[in-house]
C-alpha cells in the first residue's frame, strides 16, 4: 500500500513541477554512437591533428571547458565559453546564440571553422578515407566509402547518447529521494526569487532566450556572438540561450564569458544582474546546495569500450 501511495504522490508531484526528470534510459542507435565515440574523441577531425571534439567538451567532466574560451587549430582562441554538450539533446537550439537548430547542425559547425577543427567537407572525407574508418564506416553504414553526412549523423548518435539521469532532485520527484533541509530551502529560494522562470523544464534551461542584465546592466569587457548576430534585431544584443543547470558544479567557469569562477559567484551574478536582488550568505549557499542535486550519473555510452 504505502508503495503504491508514493507512485501516487509522486506523480501529483511531477504535474505541479516546472522540472521534469531525465528519462533513466533512451533509446540509442549503439553503433552509430560508438562509431561516433571514437570520432569525438579523436583528433583526425582537426587540419592539423590538434583538436578533438573531447578537446573542448570533457564529457567525463561536466561536458564543458574549464578555460574561459578553447582552443582549436594552431592554438587560436575561441570566442565564447564552450557549452556542456550534456543532455544537449533536449536543448530546443544549439550554441549561446541559437545558430543552430539541431545536433546535426551544431557538429557541422566547428568542424567548418577555422578557428576550432578548420576542415571541411571534402577534407575530412578524403583524410577519413585513407585511415582505418573506412572500414568502420562500411560496418556500420554498409557505404564503401566514408561520407561527410555519416561522419555528423555517427557523432550526433553519440551526443544523443550524452545524458545524466538519476539526479537526486530527479529522484526526489519521482519520490524515490528527500532533500536535506538546506537543499529543500534552497529550491523553495529558486523558486520564489524567480530562477525558475529561466530554468526550467527537462533541462532547467536549455528552451528560451534571455537578455544578460535584465535589472542591472551586464558589462562586457569585448563583443561576443550573441543573440543579435543570429537576429540582427537591436533588441537582440546580450541575449543568449539560458544554459541548462544539469550538472552545473561541474561545468565553471559560467557564463558566455567565462567570468565566474565559482558556482556561488554565478547565483550572486545572477541575482543582482537578472532578478534585481541582493542575496545573503546563507542564501546563497542554500541554492548552490540545491543546484548540487543536479548532478546526475556518468552517460552509461562512457562506461563501454569503444569497440575497434
Amino acid at each position: 500500500m504505502t508503495k503504491y501511495f508514493l507512485v501516487f504522490l509522486s506523480s501529483i508531484l511531477l504535474a505541479s513541477e516546472p522540472i521534469t526528470p531525465i528519462p533513466k534510459t533512451v533509446y540509442v542507435d549503439m553503433k552509430k554512437a560508438k562509431l561516433g565515440q571514437e570520432l569525438f574523441f579523436d583528433t583526425i577531425l582537426s587540419r592539423d591533428d590538434s583538436t578533438a571534439c573531447f578537446s573542448c567538451h570533457n564529457v567525463y567532466e561536466g561536458g564543458a571547458d574549464s578555460r574561459k574560451v578553447s582552443l582549436g587549430f594552431h592554438g587560436k582562441k575561441g570566442n565564447i565559453q564552450s557549452p556542456t554538450v550534456l543532455n544537449a539533446r533536449y536543448n530546443f537550439r544549439q550554441f549561446w546564440n541559437g545558430r543552430a537548430a539541431n545536433l546535426l547542425e551544431q557538429a557541422d559547425g566547428p568542424l567548418n571553422n577555422p578557428a576550432e577543427h578548420n576542415m571541411n567537407k571534402k577534407d575530412i572525407e578524403k583524410k577519413l578515407n585513407n585511415s582505418p574508418y573506412k572500414k568502420k564506416f562500411k560496418k556500420v553504414y554498409g557505404t564503401s566509402k566514408v561520407k561527410y553526412k555519416d561522419v555528423l549523423d555517427s557523432i550526433v548518435a553519440f551526443e544523443k547518447a550524452l545524458i545524466t539521469p538519476n539526479a537526486k532532485f530527479d529522484k526526489y520527484l519521482r519520490g524515490e529521494a528527500t532533500l536535506s533541509k538546506n537543499e529543500r530551502q534552497g529550491y523553495i529560494l529558486f523558486k520564489q526569487y524567480g530562477c525558475m522562470s529561466c530554468h526550467n523544464g527537462i533541462n532547467l534551461g536549455g528552451n528560451s532566450y534571455q537578455k544578460m542584465g535584465t535589472f542591472l546592466e551586464y558589462k562586457n569587457d569585448k563583443e561576443y556572438p550573441d543573440r543579435n548576430k543570429v537576429s540582427h534585431h537591436k533588441h537582440d544584443i546580450n541575449v543568449y540561450k539560458v544554459p541548462t543547470l544539469r550538472n552545473i558544479s561541474k561545468t565553471a567557469p559560467y557564463f558566455h564569458d567565462g567570468s565566474a569562477k565559482t558556482l556561488r559567484e554565478s547565483i550572486d551574478t545572477m541575482a543582482k544582474h537578472n532578478l534585481g536582488i541582493y542575496l545573503t550568505q546563507e542564501e546563497l549557499q542554500s541554492i548552490e546546495t540545491f543546484l548540487y542535486t543536479l548532478d546526475g550519473d556518468t552517460p552509461s555510452i562512457l562506461e563501454t569500450d569503444v569497440p575497434q
